[in-house]
């Protein structure tokens, strides 16, 4: 599978909160976080649904994985999306293993394994 996603019965503001705790206990922080909704709102657009986008980075792995191979930074930052699917609160984000695979590195494949499982941890935490 290309994503991990998990459902909740949190609304998507709360969704968010709780994950963005859970990534502090495994030092991510989020770098940015963009509100779909908002910004299609404010381009005219009529997009209804709640869908944040939040960029996440813990600076120790990224430095590891981009001392190992620079294209890594094709990845980085990992995102995780928060959004409403029919009323039901869904977290989720494409697994780091799965883009890695692209690179064909065993040794950056490693570290996106453990990245992959500690961002898991976090979801799933924050359901």
């Amino acid at each position: 599978m290309f994503d991990y996603t998990v459902s909740t019965n949190e609304r998507v503001e709360d969704a968010v909160n709780n994950l963005e705790n859970s990534l502090k206990e495994e030092q991510f922080g989020v770098l940015w976080s963009f509100d779909i909704k908002d910004k299609l709102q404010e381009k005219g657009l009529d997009f209804k649904k709640e869908y944040r986008v939040l960029e996440v980075c813990n600076p120790e792995e990224a430095q590891r994985v981009l001392t190992e191979n620079q294209m890594t930074g094709y990845f980085l930052p990992c995102k995780i999306v928060v959004y409403d699917d029919d009323g039901t609160t869904k977290i989720g984000m494409p697994k780091p293993t799965a883009l890695i695979n692209m690179i064909n590195d065993d040794v950056v494949h490693a570290l996106a394994k453990d990245i992959e499982e500690r961002l898991i941890t976090c979801i799933d935490r924050s359901v």
